[in-house]
């Protein structure tokens, strides 16, 4: 057996914190809480307070970060959890050295939400540094409505630092999300949060993705979603293909295969090449959510504000955040 090293020898050498019936939690050790993102992306610096996501999303895309800690087996994602140490401490060292003029996401690749955070609760303890701060750009994506617990916190965060919340909803059919997102909350509790985030001040928005070729992506399931997006308040919607990686076809096309058989085969076509859908159906999708943004008066991304106690750069470079 090969000699560990980086990641996967601090992972087989985390402490077990948890564990229940399908769910083993461990806390690992972090050099760093900041990652730099590619020049492409519309934020500088990403956060994950968790490796893995207990949700289960069929689709996900960032199974294939467990393989660095040497895990080639897919559900290993979904079912071993690793709570990042000290990340409250290294966060505040590392904000000492970067410009504020950067943007900073909070949980691109694991949702910062999920179940682990009500034991653990990384997530808050980075948000309690960010309320200390000032002049920071942050925005926060989840599929929880666990989010709606650190109001008081989120409310002084975006009193100091320009600041959204993104609430993943890929469907309003509980059935089908249940399927797709096994352990997610349903749809109803996402919107839920969508409506107290906005009523407490704080910018908001409903982000449909991964939209799912011929399961979620008919301008009529779109359309019913983004009606219910602004019905809660939500600012400004989203609308990205899915993007599937190979990681993600080992589990999602066995998915497709065993809940709609008729459609594993074309999927199977769609993605045989890359992990991107082709740009005619890119198009086609973008003109569709620009329908929708327009009929149900939503923004493609945040509104523009000053914090209350802002200090940065001149109003105007603030937004977009995407």
């Amino acid at each position: 057996m090969p000699e560990l090293i980086g990641i996967a020898k601090m992972a087989a050498q985390s402490e077990l914190l948890e564990a229940k019936s399908q769910v083993e939690y461990f806390e690992i050790g972090a050099r760093s809480i900041l990652n730099r993102t590619k020049p492409d992306m519309p934020f500088q610096w990403t956060i994950n307070p968790y490796r893995g996501c207990e949700f289960g999303c069929h689709y996900c895309y960032a199974r294939y970060t467990h393989e660095f800690m040497g895990m080639e087996d897919g559900r290993d994602f979904e079912n071993k959890i690793y709570a990042k140490a000290a990340a409250p401490e290294i966060l505040r060292r590392e904000l000492r050295k970067l410009d504020r003029a950067d943007h900073i996401a909070i949980g691109t690749a694991t949702d910062p939400y999920q179940p682990a955070e009500r034991r653990f609760g990384r997530t808050r303890a980075i948000l309690e540094v960010f309320a200390e701060e000032k002049g920071r750009h942050l925005s926060i994506t989840t599929k929880s409505d666990l989010v709606a617990r650190d109001i008081d916190l989120l409310r002084e965060t975006a009193r100091r630092n320009v600041l959204s919340v993104n609430i993943t909803i890929t469907t309003l059919n509980r059935r089908l999300a249940r399927l797709m997102e096994p352990r997610a909350p349903r749809p109803d509790l996402r919107l839920a949060a969508v409506r107290a985030l906005t009523d407490a001040g704080i910018a908001a928005g409903v982000f449909p993705n991964p939209i799912l070729p011929m399961i979620t992506d008919s301008e009529e399931a779109l359309d019913a979603l983004a009606s219910a997006a602004r019905q809660a308040g939500a600012q400004y919607f989203g609308g990205g293909p899915l993007f599937l990686m190979p990681s993600a076809q080992k589990i999602f096309f066995p998915f497709l295969e065993k809940r709609f058989p008729k459609l594993a085969g074309p999927y199977r076509k769609l993605y045989a090449h890359s992990a991107y859908l082709g740009p005619e159906y890119k198009a086609q999708l973008r003109e569709r959510i620009a329908r929708l943004r327009q009929r149900h008066g939503l923004a493609s991304s945040p509104v523009e504000y000053r914090p209350e106690l802002w200090e940065g750069e001149e109003q105007g470079t603030l937004f977009p955040i995407q």
